[in-house]
């Protein structure tokens, strides 16, 4: 039995796993949090550089009681099993570099088709209702080039202090959205926007021309404001983006495909 969409805020019984998805390139690691009873609408949550671990673990929980089926994945696999950072939020970014550059376009495309199977496997989750997919940080342009990836099955995107969504290359994440079937919110970071800000302007462009629905803004927070474990973390903004979030998959998923 599906279970209703009426009221997305309403906290259910969880279930949470850890669980091995297997993939072109391996077995990835992810974390699985889904309701106790009937089945839910797919979500495919991106983390941050920082990776998997229980910030983000939290954060799927917290999905999952407002009736979603979801799986938060290790988008390093390939090189480590999570913790793919040591010290959490408080692991130096330079460390982390190489396994976020190990990574490119094929191979989120690929992942995102392995994850979004695998969804579909599950018992826990509808079939007959469309997924949702978001992203942290470099998690955003994945979350992007998901919704490419399968644009029959996503019909929800969002990116909090999304990085290169916008690039000068063909295969940019913000042209490759442009080829989805969903809603988009984009919740951008007021640091990235003084650095590169120009983006804004061309994403609205580009979804514009695309007929696809999106709510692009800056948030008065820094770069990584969403994470409970950032060291910028900005509660009042973090529960707005939340908000959105539940408001967008309350509208873009409550409809059977």
């Amino acid at each position: 039995m599906t279970m209703s969409l009426n009221d997305a805020t309403a906290a259910v019984p969880l279930i949470e796993s850890d669980v091995e998805i297997r993939t072109p390139d391996g077995s990835a690691d992810a974390c699985f949090a889904r309701p106790a009873k009937g089945s839910a609408p797919g979500v495919l949550m991106w983390p941050d550089i920082f990776g998997l671990r229980p910030a983000f673990r939290e954060m799927a929980k917290r999905l999952a009681r407002a009736g979603y089926a979801v799986i938060v994945v290790n988008p390093f696999y390939r090189m480590k099993k999570a913790p793919t950072a040591e010290q959490g939020s408080a692991t130096p970014t330079e460390q982390l570099r190489p396994l976020a550059r190990a990574l490119n376009a094929e191979t989120h495309t690929a992942d995102a088709k392995a994850f979004v199977e695998w969804l579909d496997r599950q018992d826990a989750v509808a079939k007959d209702w469309r997924m949702g997919t978001l992203g942290y940080c470099m998690g955003g342009a994945i979350a992007f080039r998901t919704a490419a990836a399968a644009p029959d099955r996503v019909g929800a995107v969002a990116s909090f202090h999304g990085a290169g969504l916008v690039t000068d290359k063909p295969n940019s994440p913000h042209l490759e959205a442009a080829k989805a079937s969903a809603e988009f919110l984009v919740a951008i970071a007021e640091n990235d926007d003084e650095r590169a800000p120009k983006d804004k302007y061309v994403l609205r462009e580009t979804f514009a021309k695309a007929e696809l629905p999106a709510e692009i803004e800056v948030y008065p927070a820094a770069h990584g404001w969403c994470p409970r474990d950032s060291r910028v973390y900005d509660e009042a903004q973090a529960e707005k983006a939340w908000s959105r979030l539940l408001a967008l998959f309350s509208r873009a998923l409550s409809e059977r495909r």
